[in-house]
């Protein structure tokens, strides 16, 4: 392994009697039990469990055999498509770590997340293709990756420098590999620091499993769901939407990018799919709302409706309300580096007012959130303070930024033993005599976004609002 690791942002485990540890597991029985329900929908073209299945077993077979070992980053480049979830699968079952990319994205961003991940592996489709040859051409490398090109494209007249392509996995086990080892570590997703540098944060199965197990029990999600997948790739909140629908044996429909600008076709994918959940940024629900998309009594199969990245404004809160009485809306909150989200906030009665606030909530299971002065101590409720988060969810740290690591996860002064960490979110809060959290401000406006953290994608500004926001939620 490279040297720069952190002590703790890499550890390998026995992967014996831990068969519900690592995320692939779970969809692996789903797959055992229900192998002819749809799992993945994408336009007019269905996966089936069984099929997810036998092509993410190929696909990591492939990649063990051809030397990946356990712990080494694949980066995955590839659009919102049923294969780039197969490609997710694959690289968890081959024991890798998953570093989800944008070929949108700048060269130079890609070429420093290529860096500082030290990928070894490239798996890619589409348009990636230029975008990988731009990016290499300005990491700082001692070696270039590999390259699997998993389009329909044959890989000769797209990336001729590929090892592996598509045609290829025809010849591999539809077995999983026996995995003896796997890391800790499932995903490095990149956000950007003060300056835009990316900064790799690692999230382990441990915390995205922990809040799935609260997440599907408190929402309620089960096999008869049809789930959205809105968010991109390559944030957080799409691991609550991919592993939260396969966990539970539900479809997961994934939404065309260029719906983003198109509110009337989003609001019919979503009667015509009979979508059951939603989860979006704000700046999505603030256009459906402001187009007037969604009419009287709409949607109705749709039963919850979740949102996070930013603050909802209550005017939209209260049309969509209005017009979906019959909808559970939720706000997550949290920063991607305690994983998909620490709080939360079901609104049961609409708002009066436009100018009422929307809290931030409490606290998922197994998280904590609290409001301490400059010296660490709680502040009285109603008081405003500084917001840390602390419990399952946090991260190890940055990857191979130990001394970033150091500085945003501190010791948790109040903790009885070692070890224990708190995150500095870089935001005001306050605690009301009601028991919720309040957002209050930010200490750093420019590293820090609204309330609702978890849905800002790597490489964007913090509070985005209409055609921005749509633009980023694909």
């Amino acid at each position: 392994m490279p040297m720069h690791l952190t002590s703790h942002a890499l550890k390998l485990f026995q992967t014996r009697g831990r068969t519900k540890t690592l995320l692939q597991h779970q969809v692996s029985e789903r797959a055992q039990s229900l192998p002819d329900a749809t799992a993945l929908v994408w336009k007019d073209v269905r996966m089936t469990y069984g099929e997810l299945e036998e092509v993410s077993n190929r696909l990591a077979s492939l990649l063990v055999d051809a030397g990946c070992e356990p712990g080494e980053r694949v980066g995955l480049m590839l659009p919102k498509r049923p294969m780039a979830i197969v490609a997710m699968l694959a690289a968890l079952k081959a024991g890798a770590i998953c570093v989800p990319l944008d070929p949108a994205e700048s060269d130079r961003r890609l070429a420093r997340i290529l860096a500082v991940a030290d990928c070894r592996w490239l798996l890619a489709a589409g348009r990636a293709a230029g975008a990988i040859e731009e990016a290499l051409r300005f990491a700082d490398l001692g070696r270039d990756p590999l390259i699997g090109w998993l389009d329909e494209e044959p890989a000769a007249a797209a990336i001729p420098q590929a090892v592996f392509e598509l045609a290829d996995l025809a010849a591999f086990p539809m077995q999983a590999p026996a995995l003896d080892r796997a890391p800790e570590v499932a995903q490095i997703l990149f956000t950007p620091g003060p300056t835009g540098v990316p900064r790799g944060v690692t999230l382990t199965h441990a915390g995205i499993g922990q809040f799935l197990r609260w997440a599907n029990v408190y929402f309620g999600i089960a096999g008869t769901d049809r789930i959205s997948q809105h968010s991109p790739l390559n944030t957080d909140m799409s691991l609550f939407d991919v592993f939260g629908a396969l966990w539970s044996g539900a479809e997961l429909h994934l939404l065309p990018a260029e719906l983003n600008l198109q509110p009337h076709q989003l609001a019919g994918v979503i009667r015509d799919a009979a979508l059951t959940q939603w989860c979006s940024m704000p700046g999505v629900l603030n256009l459906l709302a402001q187009s007037d998309a969604v009419g009287p009594h709409d949607f109705p199969e749709l039963r919850r409706l979740l949102f996070a990245g930013e603050g909802l404004p209550a005017s939209t809160l209260i049309h969509l309300m209005r017009r979906l009485p019959h909808v559970q809306f939720t706000q997550l909150y949290g920063p991607v580096e305690t994983t998909i989200a620490s709080g939360y906030h079901t609104i049961t009665e609409c708002p009066r007012s436009e100018h009422d606030a929307i809290p931030i909530g409490m606290a998922c299971d197994g998280e904590e959130l609290r409001v301490l002065d400059h010296q660490l101590q709680p502040v009285p409720d109603g008081e405003p303070g500084d917001l840390y988060i602390g419990g399952a969810g946090l991260s190890p740290g940055y990857w191979g930024e130990p001394k970033k690591s150091r500085a945003a996860f501190i010791e948790d002064p109040a903790a009885g033993e070692p070890g224990r960490r708190l995150f500095r979110t870089g935001e005001r809060a306050r605690r009301d005599a009601d028991g919720l959290l309040y957002f209050c401000g930010s200490t750093n406006p420019a590293d820090r976004p609204r309330p609702g953290m978890p849905l800002r994608p790597p490489g964007q500004g913090s509070a985005r609002t209409g055609r921005r926001a749509f633009l980023a939620a694909g």
